[in-house]
């Protein structure tokens, strides 16, 4: 019998380790790894005794492994830089998961606040349990395993996912620790991480391991047959620096470094398609240090583009752009023409309550000028004569699709005293959330009808505009996005998006 009162039990727990402290960034991460892995195999093995029936009257617990440091001075730090120091001194801590996943990420801040401040890391175990359900990789499910066993009751031997552990205090600025706790070193708890990456599986029908730092969001089929065809190519050019194309159900595509002896071939994919679609497939063109570009179809809405972000934010890409198809809504516009976002009227409110209307979002120059360069380099336009095909303005994003049956009256007012261009119905939440969670983020449009003016997204006047605009305007985001990846990270990541008392992490 596996059911037992889970208050009464005694833990089982991993032989304990004391921290232990590090001056290199990749022993200290090393150490995660393997802390980690230790945690994981002990809860995957009791978790397997478990469904035997092999139990002992325990229940089993196993934690997260932590990063700690401790600074002690006030020194003025590089005010160039945007991450990878603290703003006062103290004790700041995070817990980790995925090491592996996050391997040069962690590498990365952990060496920056060693130069930065002069410090040793402390690597050691951290309180907070992992639920048996993240000791998994995603795609393995807990719940399935269990039934059948009607007399298994998985939280009187485990820790379950706990809603309380995975809030978005931190990087909302809500965080208020006890006192003698330490401040938050990082903007996601370990759990918060664990959450998101396996619902990036779910949604996008790949394993978060294939997404790249550089994520492009649309919201038409169109995209992703261009995005397809353009991966293939790409891996058949030996000069090309892109290494694999990964397709929703993990199906891979791989260049010349295909082995023989692995019983792919350079070019074949491996792995059978989908058969049902997930609800916003991911398409991965890899490098060999995830500076490749995702792109992520997450369909019409806000909703869905809130969802979307949400979870892809714990993974800390470089930038995500949205490439998509709005209303223009100046009657000197063309279909085919394209917007450049330098402003948001936000209407979608899904992000209300996380970050206020009142809160403004600021165009930021490094994505908006790579933007721009792309759309002259692919158009063969420049200076004024760019005009012709580009403008920048003000963009606005409702939560109505049909917004053109309402009268009229008050939303026109609106949108003119706002100054909009165009209209849609992701690209404010997506850049809300790129502001929000410190991802730098811009938005590419192009118009494909103009409501206002009589030209409206009809069966027939479309299909011109579709098959002639859609591959200038992929290329436009691919463009962009090797641009982008050139700039070091610390440049790319604005200041602009950095609040009064920061984690140091990125």
């Amino acid at each position: 019998m596996n059911r037992f009162n889970s208050s009464d039990l005694p833990v089982a727990t991993p032989p304990h380790e004391e921290p232990h402290e590090f001056s290199d960034a990749k022993e200290a991460v090393a150490e995660l790894m393997r802390r980690y892995e230790t945690a994981t195999t002990f809860l995957r093995e009791r978790f397997q005794k478990f469904l035997a029936g092999e139990t002992s009257g325990e229940r089993y617990r196993a934690f997260y492994p932590e990063i700690r440091v401790q600074t002690k001075s006030h020194a003025r730090i590089d005010s160039r830089l945007s991450f990878g120091h603290v703003s006062s001194p103290g004790i700041y801590a995070t817990t980790i998961t995925r090491p592996i996943l996050f391997g040069d990420y962690l590498t990365t801040q952990i060496e920056l606040l060693m130069r930065n401040h002069g410090v040793t890391v402390s690597i050691g175990f951290s309180e907070k349990a992992i639920p048996v359900h993240f000791a998994f990789r995603e795609g393995d499910n807990v719940e399935a395993a269990l039934h059948g066993k009607e007399d298994a009751v998985i939280r009187d031997a485990f820790d379950t996912p706990d809603l309380n552990e995975m809030d978005d205090d931190i990087v909302n600025g809500d965080f208020e620790g006890a006192s003698g706790e330490p401040l938050p070193l990082a903007p996601f708890t370990a759990a918060r991480v664990d959450y998101s990456l396996h619902r990036l599986a779910h949604y996008t029908g790949t394993s978060p391991d294939h997404f790249q730092n550089f994520v492009l969001f649309t919201n038409y089929q169109f995209y992703v047959d261009g995005f397809v065809e353009f991966a293939r190519k790409a891996l058949s050019s030996p000069t090309n620096p892109y290494m694999a194309f990964v397709e929703p159900g993990n199906r891979i595509t791989l260049k010349e470094d295909c082995l023989p002896e692995s019983g792919c071939e350079a070019g074949k994919a491996i792995g059978a398609p989908l058969s049902k679609m997930p609800q916003m497939p991911a398409y991965h063109l890899k490098t060999s240090n995830h500076s490749g570009i995702t792109l992520v179809n997450i369909g019409v809405g806000p909703s869905n583009a809130k969802t979307i972000t949400d979870h892809v934010a714990v993974l800390r890409p470089h930038t995500w752009l949205m490439l998509g198809h709005c209303a223009g809504l100046r009657n000197t516009q063309s279909l085919g023409d394209f917007v450049l976002a330098h402003g948001y009227v936000r209407e979608d409110h899904v992000r209300d309550e996380d970050i206020p209307i009142s809160v403004p979002i600021p165009p930021l120059a490094e994505v908006q000028v790579a933007l721009q360069e792309a759309v002259a380099e692919v158009t063969g336009l420049s200076g004024y004569e760019l005009k012709n095909v580009m403008r920048t303005g003000t963009i606005a994003t409702i939560d109505n699709r049909n917004w053109e049956l309402r009268d009229q009256k008050g939303p026109v007012k609106r949108l003119s005293q706002s100054r909009a261009i165009a209209l849609d119905m992701e690209s404010a939440t997506i850049a809300a959330n790129g502001f929000r969670f410190r991802v730098p983020y811009g938005t590419l449009l192009c118009v494909s009808d103009k409501p206002l003016h009589g030209e409206l997204k009809l069966p027939g006047m479309a299909t011109e505009f579709y098959r002639t605009q859609v591959d200038s305007h992929l290329l436009i985001g691919i463009r962009t996005m090797e641009r982008l990846r050139q700039m070091p990270p610390e440049r790319l990541h604005s200041r602009k998006l950095r609040a009064f008392d920061e984690t140091a992490f990125q």
